[in-house]
This record gives structure tokens, C-alpha cells and sequence, in this order.
């Protein structure tokens, strides 16, 4: 049975997940088995639901109670509906809710770098990608070009940040990922990985080299806006890779430079 909520005071802290926790405080409080994310339109909270993330309440646009809600409150039970016309909505997150439709979903305990790369092949490893909106788009570029995992050093953006499953479509909740430990060169030698650091050098392999693509097992490091990779994480990569450039463009967002190396380097079938 639906559990209907109308909104009649904006103060009450059930709401504070949707109006008034920031980011931060969305994945630290009450950190870990409590934490909480933000998954914002119909097909996102559903690929977070087909993965099972557990959902904790929604936030809808009356009108889409019995519309594209319908099914996601069907698949959720009894938890809290929270309801009101758009313009209310709007007043209450400070932003116009263009899809209509927020969840809060619980952060659930993220998985072993074992589980994560468990019969991958091609990976991706994120070197403080900082901006929320280059980590979506690499993750749907990963999901969408045949990439097995993703890992992320601590200074990354976490993918549960709400614009990243924005800007990802949802595929945070279809590749598998985890936060790296500082050691990962190591570990991935030992589970028979080859890195390859995409970096703008001139003592570098082209992305079309034969080498890179017969590797079994290969990860590509991506590096920070801006600076891109340290240079001990070059240097202690197995290759460095430069995408060829023309028209005197030197360099592309790392997220556009992580499709084209998706694309090139994916494992043949």
C-alpha cells in the first residue's frame, strides 16, 4: 500500500535528504551502512533499483504519483511518498525538479577491489578526477564502450554524488566500481593488469598501438583536470599513451579523452 505523504511544513527533517543536507553530509552522515544518495529521474532510480540499491523514501510531483512514479512506488512498498504540486517542490529544493521525481536511496558498503575486478579485463582507473560531471560522463562512456570496472583514488568525486548518477544516466549502478587502495599499481601487476597512463608526453605510445590492444588484461589511468596524472604514477605505469591531436589542439577534457580511449582500447571479442 502506497504511503502517501502531503507536504504541509517544509521544516520537517524528514525532508532534509531532499532540501537541505548537503552532499557531504548526505555520504558521511552516519557513515557507512547509513549514508544516503540522491537518485533523480524514472530510469536512473530504476537501474539503481534493478542493482539493488535500497530505497528509503521519494520525493514526486503529485501529478506523477499514478504516472511515471507508479511503477517505482509499486517495486518499493510502504516507504514514504513525499508530495506536492511543482511550484511547492520548487520552493522547497530550490531548484526546478525537471524529471519529478527524487529518491533517496542508502548507500550500501562498497566492494573489495577482489569483487570489483573479479573476470574484468579492460578497467579504468580515475587519479583525482575531481569535477562531479566528468565522473558521470566517464562512467557512462565506460558502460557504454566496454569497460569491466571502474577504480577511483580518495581524492576523486564519489560516483554517488547526485550530478554524477545525473550526468551518468544511472551507469554508476551498472559498472562495477570501488575507491582504490594506495597501493593499486601493485595490486593490479599481481592480478595480472598492464597500465597504461594517458598522459600528453612526447615519449609516448599512439592509442592505436598493436601492444595496447593485445594485452589481456589493461587498465587506463586517467589523470586530474588540469594537471593530469603525477609523474610517479607515469613512470610507474607500464605504458604511456597520447591520443593524436590535430589542427594544434593539445589536449581533450578527460572525460571526451576517456571515451576515445574506451573506444580504441576495448577487449575484442
Amino acid at each position: 500500500m502506497p504511503n502517501i505523504i502531503e507536504i504541509n511544513d517544509f521544516s520537517s527533517p524528514e525532508l532534509d535528504v531532499f532540501a537541505r543536507l548537503t552532499e557531504a553530509q548526505l555520504r558521511n552522515r552516519l557513515e557507512p551502512e547509513k549514508g544516503i544518495f540522491i537518485a533523480e529521474s524514472q530510469k536512473v532510480i530504476e537501474h539503481a533499483l534493478d542493482a539493488g540499491y535500497q530505497p528509503v523514501s521519494f520525493l514526486m510531483e503529485r501529478r506523477h504519483i499514478e504516472g511515471q512514479g507508479a511503477p517505482l512506488i509499486a517495486r518499493c512498498g510502504d516507504i514514504p511518498v513525499y508530495t506536492a504540486e511543482f511550484d511547492v517542490l520548487t520552493q522547497l529544493t530550490g531548484f526546478q525538479l525537471t524529471r519529478g521525481v527524487l529518491c533517496a536511496m542508502r548507500r550500501p558498503q562498497l566492494p573489495s577491489v577482489e569483487d570489483t575486478l573479479r573476470s574484468a579485463k579492460r578497467i579504468v582507473i580515475l587519479e583525482n578526477v575531481m569535477n562531479p560531471t566528468n565522473v558521470g560522463a566517464i562512467f557512462r562512456s565506460a558502460a557504454a564502450l566496454g569497460m569491466d570496472a571502474v577504480l577511483l583514488t580518495p581524492g576523486s568525486s564519489n560516483p554517488l554524488y547526485r550530478r554524477c548518477i545525473r550526468v551518468s544516466m544511472g551507469t554508476v549502478f551498472q559498472v562495477s566500481w570501488t575507491f582504490a587502495p594506495e597501493n593499486w599499481q601493485e595490486e593490479l601487476r599481481e592480478k595480472g593488469f598492464a597500465t597504461a597512463a594517458l598522459a600528453l608526453r612526447d615519449d609516448t605510445l599512439s592509442i592505436r598501438d598493436e601492444r595496447l590492444a593485445a594485452e589481456e588484461k589493461l587498465a587506463l589511468v586517467l589523470g586530474t583536470e588540469g594537471d593530469g596524472l603525477a609523474d610517479s604514477t607515469i613512470t610507474d605505469c607500464d605504458y604511456t599513451v597520447k591520443i593524436p591531436m590535430y589542427h594544434g589542439v593539445d589536449s581533450l577534457n578527460v572525460a571526451a579523452a576517456s571515451a576515445v580511449a574506451f573506444w580504441q582500447l576495448r577487449k575484442k571479442s
